[in-house]
């Protein structure tokens, strides 16, 4: 017998909650809402949808394949998209071959999550938190949409959620699973320049699970070890801001990036950095030189990213956004407070706010793109919210009454 796409993680060994046809075919059911969901976009966007940066992707891609070649500017930032670009063009698969890729990678990191959500649970046998949180994920066309485009933001949400899984799964097992949620963190990280907030979600993580050791001493050294290895990070950020013109930016106060409607214009003359400085000195040079001005279109930019909303949706598409990822941010935030194993929490939440300081430190895009790694992490501490909301509804059924 084949197993269902979304598979326990446990054996039960009494009945499970919940209503005996949801919990016998709620996996079949997911695999057909993902399925359904995947046909629609494609047939929305005719096929694999190519957009202004697909071009730069393809050809990157394109030249690894037939010489290759890696480039050496800012490209290389995302040296891990245009390998997969190569992978299928080298099969001779084309576009299809690659967007069809990035929907089988979207579908194994959606029965991760699931299987993810099981692990975490605290009731082992209550698949509803896991179940729903999945549909959350599968069934939202946001999160679904951008595994028709020629993007890298597909397989960058998808590689995200499979660090969260190897994360879980390395809690308890081989020591080898912490390879494979190395070399995750690592794939995400060379997907596009923004993937190195798993990186930084990973290590908070690993120092929550340090802090919970008793004694505190290997968090005492992790944090010095850190320290050391603070010259490395600078020249790594530096290296990452090299191409890239955040103080330009600035200079057109640009919320949305080449959205003119709404721009942010200085009451004073601006101060600019020397040019010969380097990026990171540069950028806080023009904080610490123009703070209200900065402060000011940082806080627009992370309201903007965090609202979702844009003036430019449709009504409809802005009464759902309100009436469904509201909640649902509200229920991530008592998943955060929750009693899920801390270091996944840590994760979640680290994905979550290191995305949007970047957004806050750069700008927002005209569409759902930044946001689209954040979901499912909102999705996943939603979810553990109501795993434990359950978990205690039914101690509270089982507790015999108080005479």
């Amino acid at each position: 017998m084949l197993p269902l796409p979304f598979t326990p993680v446990t054996a039960p060994a009494d009945a499970p909650p919940g209503p005996a046809g949801l919990r016998r075919w709620h996996g079949w059911l997911l695999a057909g809402l993902w399925v359904l969901v995947q046909l629609l976009v494609l047939a929305q966007h005719h096929g694999p949808k190519y957009v202004n940066d697909s071009g730069r992707y393809l050809a990157y891609g394109t030249r690894i394949a037939q010489e290759w070649y890696f480039e050496h500017d800012h490209n290389l930032r995302y040296v891990g998209y245009p390998l997969f670009i190569a992978f299928w063009l080298k099969l001779g698969a084309g576009w299809w071959g690659i967007v069809l890729g990035q929907v089988a990678v979207s579908g194994l990191a959606a029965r991760a999550f699931y299987r993810t959500l099981r692990r975490l649970t605290p009731h082992p046998l209550d698949w509803r938190p896991a179940a729903l949180a999945t549909a959350a994920l599968v069934g939202w066309r946001d999160v679904q949409q951008f595994n028709a485009y020629l993007l890298t933001e597909s397989l960058f949400a998808s590689l995200t959620i499979l660090a969260f899984w190897a994360l879980v799964r390395a809690r308890r097992g081989r020591p080898g699973r912490w390879v494979v949620f190395g070399l995750l963190v690592l794939l995400t990280g060379i997907v596009r320049p923004n993937g190195f907030v798993v990186a930084g979600a990973a290590g908070l993580a690993g120092l929550a699970g340090l802090w919970q050791l008793p004694g505190r001493g290997a968090f005492r050294r992790a944090l010095l070890a850190l320290a050391l290895l603070a010259p490395l990070g600078w020249w790594v950020l530096n290296k990452l801001l090299l191409t890239f013109t955040l103080v330009e930016t600035y200079l057109r106060g640009e919320i949305i990036y080449g959205y003119t409607p709404w721009v942010v214009e200085p009451t004073e003359p601006l101060q600019l950095p020397p040019t010969n400085l380097a990026p990171v000195l540069r950028l806080g040079y023009f904080m610490a030189a123009n703070p209200s001005y900065f402060l000011k279109l940082a806080l627009l930019k992370g309201g903007l990213f965090f609202s979702y909303i844009k003036s430019y949706y449709s009504w409809s598409h802005i009464l759902l956004i309100v009436g469904f990822i509201y909640p649902c941010y509200w229920l991530a935030f008592r998943g955060l407070r929750g009693r899920a194993w801390l270091p996944a929490r840590v994760f979640l939440a680290g994905v979550v706010l290191l995305q949007g300081l970047i957004v806050m430190m750069t700008v927002e895009d005209w569409d759902v793109r930044f946001l689209l790694p954040v979901l499912p992490c909102v999705f996943a501490l939603a979810g553990l919210a109501v795993a434990e909301w359950l978990a205690a509804r039914s101690k509270r059924a089982s507790s015999p009454p108080i005479e």
